[in-house]
């Protein structure tokens, strides 16, 4: 069993977790977290396990926020969100996507995490199915067993040409109790970024079956060719079971905010305010007036980030690909490396090698799920600086090793 699957109770366990329900004592440990804790407050560890970068918000969000919160915002709000920041996201979207945007179809979450868990209470529970594209974020499988559902990891294939869907196999992994597709595009760890031939066949497959899309496109704007990734809202239709999950993680370097967005079809809104009562009771309405800002005045930002993690994939990857030692597809979207190392199958124990012999923190492929095996996730929107002294490091280290 992987790390990623372990269950918090051993042999043995004591009768207070034993009294517990199955789906939270299921829910499984991050690998991730595991290499985190094992490496931090190591002087001099340069952390490329997370999936942040290192920039802090910039300003202009964190005085909007203050500004909100000096002036006594502090009380209950909107269960939805604040109407201004639902606008601000529907600008966004319009901008984005070239298509008109109804702010009724947006809902502000604490954070793209919120948005998944809500999903999932939604559209599975006990006996139903969730077919998860692996290798993948683990939370949203993770989201999905809690709720009680019966995840069913579908692998992509790795070539060294790129990663890719497996459309037959998806197709097959249907069954009756299936009620769910969550699909992560630009994916996190992988690099894969879904085309458009993808996008239509997912979203046929959904039509066939009557399924649910949870599209996970939070890394959209973070693609190395083009302005932005594919979206299921190129080729949507009134009445499609598409619910999207946002976050201002990443695009504006949010992450401790945990501020993010659910895009629905207006007919679930009460459905969705409802969920909302009753797991946070909304977001502080200070904190939507930096989401405001962000949206509002933050493209230059966003450039400055995609342009950074362009810049650090190109570091990462030309020093690894030239040892020879190492094996990975081509990075189109989001900001990881997803590579293998020769030899080294046991990613698990390799995590917290490099961190022992190179000083580096990177993330075992394992915390991913099926068909991250023999892979380490590295990101890379951190500065030229920090990366190329990481680099050094691991190719000295592969020397070595």
């Amino acid at each position: 069993m992987t790390n990623a699957a372990r269950p918090l109770v051993a042999t043995g366990a004591s009768s207070l977790l034993e009294g517990l329900r199955p789906e939270a004592l299921g829910a499984p440990e991050s690998g991730i977290v595991e290499v985190m804790n094992y490496g931090r407050g190591r002087d001099g560890l340069i952390p490329l396990w997370a999936g942040e970068g290192d920039l802090p918000t910039p300003a202009f969000i964190t005085e909007a926020a203050t500004r909100a919160l000096v002036a006594g915002e502090t009380y209950y709000t909107w269960q939805r969100g604040i109407p201004e920041l639902r606008e601000a996201i529907a600008r966004y979207n319009a901008a984005l996507f070239g298509q008109p945007a109804d702010s009724e179809r947006f809902f502000v979450t604490q954070g793209g995490m919120h948005a998944i868990q809500i999903c999932m209470r939604m559209v599975a529970g006990a006996g139903d199915e969730v077919i998860v594209p692996s290798p993948a974020w683990p939370n949203a499988a993770a989201a999905a067993g809690i709720a009680g559902a019966r995840v069913v990891p579908v692998p992509k294939t790795y070539t060294d040409a790129g990663w890719r869907l497996d459309h037959d196999r998806l197709a097959a992994a249907v069954t009756p109790r299936t009620r769910a597709i969550c699909v992560n595009s630009p994916s996190n760890p992988t690099g894969w970024v879904a085309s458009a031939e993808d996008l239509r066949f997912l979203l046929d497959l959904g039509r066939r079956h009557g399924l649910w899309i949870i599209a996970d496109e939070i890394y959209t704007r973070f693609v190395y060719e083009g302005e932005r990734a594919p979206s299921f809202r190129d080729i949507r239709e009134p009445g499609d079971r598409i619910l999207f999950v946002e976050t201002f993680s990443k695009n504006w370097a949010m992450t401790g905010w945990r501020l993010g967005w659910l895009e629905a079809p207006p007919e679930l809104g009460q459905v969705i305010e409802n969920l909302v009562q009753y797991s946070t009771s909304g977001i502080a309405a200070f904190m939507q007036r930096g989401g405001v800002a962000a949206l509002d005045r933050g493209e230059g930002f966003v450039a400055h980030q995609i342009a950074r993690a362009r810049r650090g994939r190109d570091i990462v990857c030309d020093a690894l690909g030239a040892t020879g030692r190492v094996r990975f597809a081509p990075v189109r979207g989001a900001f990881y490396l997803f590579f293998a190392v020769d030899g080294k199958p046991d990613v698990r124990r390799l995590g917290l090698e490099i961190v022992d012999e190179a000083n580096v923190g990177l993330a075992p492929g394992t915390a991913f799920g099926a068909g991250g095996e023999g892979f380490m996730r590295l990101c890379f929107l951190r500065s030229p600086e920090q990366l190329e002294v990481a680099a050094a490091r691991l190719v000295d280290w592969l020397k070595r090793a």
